[in-house]
């Protein structure tokens, strides 16, 4: 759904939003995903205006995905979908932090979050096991 398509009363009630925030010269925002109970850091991605209006107006995570060129909805593949509770924006307006409920994992590798390589004692080590296989995710073709 494009801003366009979006209801006029979700286009109002953003605008102080989107007013605020500093998209770059591509016209997206870097976006932390943030499970908002515990804290834990589940990924970085990207919006643009259309995705931070569905995210708001839907209350379903979406983000622009850079690689396919379109609205991704987090969980339209996989169905390991984010639940938005707050959207914050930081001090410099060019970083959206998104406290969500995370159903399921939120890496396209299986794992809970995408941190999951730590630099320890000079090597990267991994340090958060699959909790489900890719394919099982996504079918066998993606991988």
């Amino acid at each position: 759904m494009t801003h366009d398509e979006q209801p006029a009363s979700v286009q109002e009630a953003c605008q102080p939003l989107l007013e605020a925030i500093r998209f770059d010269e591509r016209g997206l925002v870097t976006v932390v995903a943030q499970q908002h109970d515990t804290g834990e850091v589940l990924m970085v991605a990207w919006m643009n205006r259309d995705a931070v209006l569905e995210t708001v107006g839907s209350g379903r995570v979406c983000y622009w995905s850079r690689s396919r060129g379109r609205l991704w909805r987090k969980g339209e593949s996989s169905g390991q979908q984010q639940r938005l509770v707050e959207l914050r924006l930081d001090c410099d307006g060019d970083t959206l932090l998104a406290l969500v409920d995370q159903q399921g994992v939120a890496c396209h590798t299986g794992r809970r979050n995408c941190f999951f390589r730590a630099w320890r004692s000079g090597t990267l080590a991994t340090i958060a096991p699959v909790l489900v296989a890719p394919d099982q995710l996504y079918g066998k073709d993606r991988f």
